[in-house]
């Protein structure tokens, strides 16, 4: 089957949380044999700081950020047995679903695909008459990237005819163990781009615990976060491109997963840190959210912390031989459960059975 897949960027990492996302779960379903094309608008200097090449498993169009270039690429839908709208595309999202769904062929199946579901909710709850509120009653599946109960029952609440998370996973192709790197090495590690519903609690779970452990070393990496007041202990790098993920994950005694303050109160949301934390083997310590057990056992191949506090007294406490025997505990789990190939036979089934009830709605 044919998929038109219309999102933010597949090519760039750069304020694009989604690229390894897109990355891992398109590669595992053409795997399986589907013919993938991915739309993606050139915006917010993405080309210009591209992590990989156009892949050999996906065809990818780029196309400029106006809404002329807009109307072509939408155009195109018609011809795919499959069209996907992702959120937060970053232009025009509204016109691109639009177009998207009014190209779409009769046979095709119509998907949103929700990468932050909590800020899409919040959205829709605050606007009544927000395009994909009408939209939902012309799309056949939602899909979420995380959220369980809380988010399927709210999208079925607004008007979705189905909801179903798609977690994010590993993608052993690209995050597996390395050598260490020196420039990564400290006692704790975080990556991720400053965000307004996160900064607060990278303030709680990473800058407060270093400002109170002197002698700990701390290594930052992420956009944004160059005026960002922190103690001397603190390396900041700024971005750190996905070639580098891997050893910035297995460098440091321990990488900390920070959600964002959505993810955290929706529970049942792993952010793709997780997974490729474990995939490289380090020893990953993360907030508390609602799930975690779903995915990793706390204590044995995964630590939680409920505040700054907690982090301290983990990291504390934590010898290189425990931190080395959760890790590669964190990655025997992800690889038996939780890879993009498992995912893809879930999406696979998903597709097949809407696909289906879709033939017969139109009989």
């Amino acid at each position: 089957m044919k998929i038109a897949f219309y999102g933010s960027s597949i090519l760039s990492a750069y304020w694009n949380g989604a690229a390894t996302y897109y990355r891992g779960m398109l590669r595992a379903l053409a795997e399986k044999g589907y013919d993938i094309t991915f739309y993606e608008p050139d915006v917010y200097d993405r080309q210009k700081n591209r992590d990989i090449d156009p892949p050999d498993w996906c065809r990818v169009v780029v196309y400029d950020g106006t809404v002329e270039a807009l109307k072509q690429v939408t155009a195109e839908a018609t011809k795919a047995d499959i069209v996907i709208k992702a959120s937060g595309v970053g232009f025009e999202d509204d016109l691109l679903l639009e177009e998207v769904l009014r190209h779409a062929a009769p046979h095709a199946l119509r998907i949103f695909w929700d990468v932050d579901a909590p800020a899409t909710l919040a959205e829709l709850r605050a606007n009544a008459g927000h395009p994909l509120r009408k939209a939902l009653e012309t799309i056949d599946l939602v899909l979420t990237y995380g959220g369980g109960d809380p988010v399927i029952n709210a999208y079925r609440e607004i008007g979705a005819h189905e909801c179903i998370p798609i977690y994010n996973a590993l993608d052993p192709h690209t995050h597996h163990p390395v050598e260490a790197n020196p420039r990564f090495f400290g006692d704790l590690g975080f990556l991720g781009n400053r965000l307004p519903d996160r900064e607060a609690r990278v303030e709680e779970f990473f800058l407060a615990p270093a400002s109170r452990m002197p002698s700990q070393r701390f290594v930052l990496g992420g956009s944004g976060w160059g005026d960002k007041g922190m103690s001397s202990n603190v390396n900041y790098l700024g971005h750190v491109g996905t070639a580098d993920h891997n050893a910035f994950n297995i460098s440091a005694k321990a990488v900390l997963n920070i959600s964002r303050s959505s993810m955290a109160e929706t529970g049942f949301s792993p952010a793709t840190r997780v997974f490729e934390a474990a995939g490289a083997s380090a020893c990953l310590i993360t907030d508390y959210w609602e799930g975690i057990p779903l995915f990793l056992a706390p204590d044995d191949e995964v630590l939680v912390a409920r505040d700054g506090q907690d982090v301290a007294e983990i990291l504390s406490g934590l010898t290189l031989e425990r931190a080395r025997q959760i890790g590669a505990a964190a990655m025997d789990r992800v690889l038996r459960e939780h890879t993009y190939a498992h995912r893809a036979e879930e999406a696979d089934r998903v597709f097949r059975s809407a696909a289906r009830r879709h033939s017969e709605a139109a009989e």
